[in-house]
């Protein structure tokens, strides 16, 4: 793990000079490019962090459904949230990153079905540490075949609260991706990008405490025709009417959520909801997620939550869900997405 974050830190130094220009062009200086096998399409992987002006944080309004503001506790000049499972988190430690991961992998290619994945991370993490290194999510989206770019936005930094922040607010999501499309083609190199990504499907996934700025998200941008599916990774832990809610109203999107005994009683109880709305759904993982398509897939009881990116009912996980939707192949990839397939 040490030797992992060595090399991160290598990786995404050259964006730290990008983190206060938002238009870009310092982002632009700083991408860092990492070789992978040549193929048609994109001829090298671009991972960088950037600095967004629409982001989750930083966040001062209301908590929804609440009279209670969301920074409601203060020392001196410095303000708070009181978190359920974090006690006090203070907003100059956790609340003022606006920085956003973005991937393309090598191949990747604009003159194919294309799709963009949101990455929605849970508690207790960084960007850096946790979604690049340990659960090596940039790496996975490469591995499962999928011709896609990532799109992760940091939301608390390294603390216990999965608040939605800004996300919470009606508009703000959709605002969000649209910058997201922007950055990605100074990335990619290319205007044509920008025009192709501000209309390209987007597939959201949630791990763990991302379910609930995932919810919000749903909740105010759903009913948009890019949505094509939603997967959650044992996010299933609330605002579970708003997942039902979407999935019955969206049959031409797919669904599925992978979980563990840490998030059973939220799946079975989202079955339940959907059960009521007339909704079916399977038990066993189908070769492609199709629209329409509702999966639960249990995985066993050994697999720990706070590993289940990277291991849980096989390795590489995330990789082995992505390979699965139908649509949009990336060239010259096939062999590893046959790979996370099992």
């Amino acid at each position: 793990m040490r030797a992992a974050l060595v090399a991160l830190a290598t990786i995404l130094s050259a964006c730290v000079a990008a983190q206060d220009d938002a238009s870009g062009t310092a982002a632009a200086n700083g991408l860092f490019a990492m070789q992978n096998a040549r193929s048609t399409g994109f001829p090298a992987t671009r991972t960088a962090l950037i600095p967004f002006d629409v982001t989750p944080f930083p966040y001062s309004g209301m908590i929804p459904d609440t009279d209670k503001p969301f920074l409601d506790v203060t020392d001196g000049e410095r303000h708070g949230h009181s978190s359920p499972r974090g006690g006090i988190v203070w907003e100059d430690q956790a609340y003022r990153d606006h920085r956003v991961l973005l991937s393309i992998p090598a191949g990747f290619d604009l003159d194919r079905p294309a799709v963009i994945v949101v990455y929605f991370h849970g508690n207790n993490a960084t960007l850096e540490r946790d979604v690049a290194a340990r659960q090596q999510v940039p790496r996975q989206l490469a591995d499962s075949g999928l011709n896609a770019v990532l799109v992760a936005p940091q939301f608390a930094v390294n603390a216990g609260d999965s608040s939605a922040g800004r996300f919470w607010e009606p508009n703000v999501f959709g605002r969000f991706i649209d910058e997201a499309a922007s950055h990605l083609a100074t990335l990619y190199g290319s205007e044509r990008a920008a025009s192709i990504l501000h209309s390209a499907p987007v597939v959201f996934v949630a791990y763990s405490g991302g379910y609930l700025p995932a919810a919000f998200s749903l909740k105010y941008w759903g009913d948009s025709g890019r949505l094509r599916g939603v997967i959650l990774m044992d996010a299933a832990y609330g605002e579970l009417d708003k997942f039902a809610d979407w999935i019955a109203a969206r049959r031409d999107a797919f669904f599925f959520s992978a979980y563990s005994k840490s998030t059973n009683d939220g799946n079975l109880s989202l079955q339940q909801l959907l059960s009521q709305r007339g909704v079916g759904f399977d038990t066993r993982a189908a070769a492609t997620l199709a629209g329409g398509s509702v999966t639960f897939l249990r995985a066993p009881d050994e697999v720990v939550h706070n590993d289940f990116v990277s291991r849980a009912w096989t390795t590489d996980p995330l990789a082995s869900v992505l390979s699965r939707i139908g649509g949009f192949p990336r060239p010259g990839a096939g062999g590893k997405a046959r790979l996370k397939r099992t």
